[in-house]
């Protein structure tokens, strides 16, 4: 059974107060131990949210990190840095990341490795544009970008990522992939894993991460292929990010 995964990216929103609201929100919930939450704040506040939740289950996670241990890279962290802030996941690979920042899969492969060797647990995450989705070439996007990272890894490393996919043309629009197109796509990132190995497939989990949020959450997280959800706008609302952590639980 695998345990449904929350995680709220805040991307480059936030502040101090939000940080403390959540930590008392989430001190106060009770959240389900049958559901891991992990909020993702940016660089600046990982500070103060390790103090926030500190006494609750929710974990911390980080938006990128660069594949360097360290040295002349002006305005970089490295993994080993996130880590002495408590750190347990982080991002690699988001969309934004590819596009505006130019990351080619050869960088995210990069950093999802420096990511494993720092000893955080990497989402990789996935998905097509909106071009690329009418043009029928959904499966080929998303599987290059899966295998262009799960391909070159050790089986022992293959178990240690979340993959999340994440249409771009969902992402910050309010349109949504239906259930049923989250899930077809979900259940093809399942079957590659099982080329490499039946039961890393089985139990590896697939976040959904295209506008989720309190109203839609239950219905994507019942899909079979679907274990939880990469939140974005509203993972900033401390109501419907608890509402969609209770959905999962």
């Amino acid at each position: 059974m695998r345990m449904p995964l929350i995680a709220g990216n805040w991307k480059m929103n936030g502040s101090l107060t939000l940080v403390e609201r959540f930590g008392e929100a989430f001190a106060e919930a009770g959240l389900s131990p049958s559901v891991e939450v992990c909020l993702i704040p940016p660089f600046p506040y990982l500070a103060a949210a390790q103090r926030a939740l500190g006494g609750t289950p929710v974990m911390l996670g980080a938006q990128t990190l660069n594949p360097q241990h360290g040295g002349a890279h002006t305005g970089e962290v490295s993994g080993g840095m996130l880590r002495e802030f408590g750190v347990d996941y982080v991002l690699v690979g988001h969309s934004e990341r590819r596009a505006l920042y130019r990351e080619s899969d050869d960088d995210v492969y990069d950093r999802l490795l420096a990511a494993l060797t720092a000893e955080l647990r990497p989402i990789l995450c996935v998905g097509e544009t909106l071009e690329e989705r009418d043009a029928g070439r959904t499966r080929d996007v998303v599987l290059r970008q899966v295998g262009a990272v799960m391909a070159r890894l050790e089986p022992a490393q293959r178990a240690a990522v979340t993959i999340a996919y994440e249409p771009v043309w969902a992402i910050g629009t309010g349109r949504t992939a239906t259930p049923e197109q989250a899930q077809e796509v979900m259940s093809e990132i399942r079957a590659y894993q099982a080329g490499f190995d039946r039961s890393l497939a089985e139990g590896m989990r697939l976040l959904y991460g295209g506008s989720m949020n309190a109203d839609n959450a239950a219905e994507l997280l019942a899909q079979p292929d679907i274990d939880g959800g990469l939140v974005g706008g509203a993972s900033l609302k401390v109501d419907d990010f608890l509402a969609i952590c209770q959905s999962a639980g």
